[in-house]
């Protein structure tokens, strides 16, 4: 039996996806965490305090732990401003455990715990999820360069940690090639999906009006204007629906009044619904009565959504964009598109919609492989990396 850490300083894996810094993310720690568990290991998450009222210590599930520490406010704040309270997350971190291994997700994560880790003597695992760029990196569209403190922070993490966990080859790639990742420690385990809960509509399902759906934080990288203007681009008669699901972060407030503006204006206002941030059973029921789900993304480490549109049968149309060329199979559980011209995609879009037999055949596809991607099968990847470490010596 291993006694895990899996740290999260800036967002809770219990809070609900799409909602302020919450995404996939959240997700994978989670269901991840979970597995783990079940698998009969000692699991804690461990986060900073946001709420003031909240218990210290929160049973999950049986050998899983939601523990809050205080560092900062206990209060929301913006994602940039958790550099700042870094040194106080890990002055209350050294205080838990003892642990046997301890695995950051996001670089703030990293930079209190791989200290702590080293003065234990137990390894340090480190997950990335977003790498940063500097000026001189080429960035996507809505991709923004970072501070000076991540782009060294990360590039230490890279060289230092006992192990780096990749989502994807795409993300592997990237860690060697901005960060300076070696090979020989970068590992990638790819998320899973819960088939369970993202399933198929029955038959007896009531056919509803055709919908295309965007799940995703409302931020520019995740390229929603590409998704409305695609729409926009159809023709009057099969243009769908588009429902956006997800809500802005503190640091892109007025982002939503933005794309409410671009729909508008080109006279699709109507046919665009915002829902907020969706629980993960309305979300597994939205995805399941669509025709279509879009991933417009700009960069995508792996893309989860697409995972959860495949185990609920719906094909996806996505941006060539990082990982998301490994979570979706082009021509046989969805499309990916190099191009980002709403035209291109609107043609792919009116395809899936008016070409049944071909959409049933990319729906069919997909379910399948998403049957073989569990998140059992994602633990026990983890769980391969952290047995075969040994940790470093310690670092100033």
């Amino acid at each position: 039996m291993l006694r895990i850490a899996l740290v999260c300083l800036h967002t809770s894996p219990a809070d609900e996806p799409g909602s302020g810094d919450a995404g996939g993310m959240n997700v994978v720690v989670l269901h991840q965490a979970r597995s783990l568990a079940s698998l009969g290991h000692r699991v804690d998450i461990v986060t900073r305090r946001s709420t003031p009222s909240a218990a210290s210590s929160i049973a999950l599930d049986e050998r899983l732990t939601l523990r809050l520490i205080d560092a900062g406010p206990a209060h929301p704040i913006a994602k940039g401003d958790h550099e700042a309270v870094i040194d106080d997350f890990a002055r209350e971190l050294a205080a838990l455990g003892p642990y046997d291994v301890m695995h950051s997700h996001h670089w703030f994560s990293g930079m209190a715990a791989l200290p702590v880790a080293r003065a234990q003597g137990i390894p340090h695992v480190q997950s990335f999820h977003s790498i940063a760029a500097d000026d001189s990196t080429p960035l996507s569209e809505g991709e923004r360069a970072e501070s000076g403190g991540r782009m060294a922070g990360e590039s230490w993490l890279a060289r230092e940690s006992d192990a780096i966990v990749a989502v994807s080859e795409a993300e592997a790639l990237t860690i060697r090639h901005r960060l300076g990742g070696m090979s020989q420690r970068i590992r990638v385990v790819t998320p899973g999906v819960d088939s369970a809960a993202f399933a198929p509509r029955s038959e007896a399902d009531e056919p509803s009006e055709p919908y295309a759906v965007v799940a995703a934080r409302l931020q520019p990288l995740k390229g929603l204007d590409l998704a409305i203007e695609a729409i926009a681009a159809m023709h009057a008669d099969i243009r769908p629906r588009l429902i956006v699901s997800g809500d802005a972060s503190a640091d892109f407030e007025g982002y939503v009044d933005d794309l409410r503006a671009l729909a508008t204006s080109r006279e699709i206002g109507d046919s665009v619904e915002f829902i907020g941030p969706q629980s993960r059973a309305q979300l597994a029921t939205l995805f399941r009565h669509a025709r279509v789900v879009l991933i417009p993304s700009h960069s995508e480490t792996y893309g989860l959504v697409a995972l959860e549109a495949a185990a609920s049968a719906v094909p996806v149309v996505a941006a060539a964009a990082g990982g998301l060329r490994e979570a979706v199979v082009d021509g046989e559980t969805g499309r990916v598109l190099e191009s980002r011209d709403p035209h291109v995609w609107a043609t792919a879009i009116t395809e899936l919609l008016t070409n049944t037999r071909g959409a049933d055949a990319l729906s069919q596809n997909a379910r399948q492989r998403a049957e073989t991607l569990s998140w059992l099968r994602s633990a026990e990847g983890l769980l391969a990396v952290y047995v075969s470490l040994e940790p470093m010596p310690d670092v100033a």
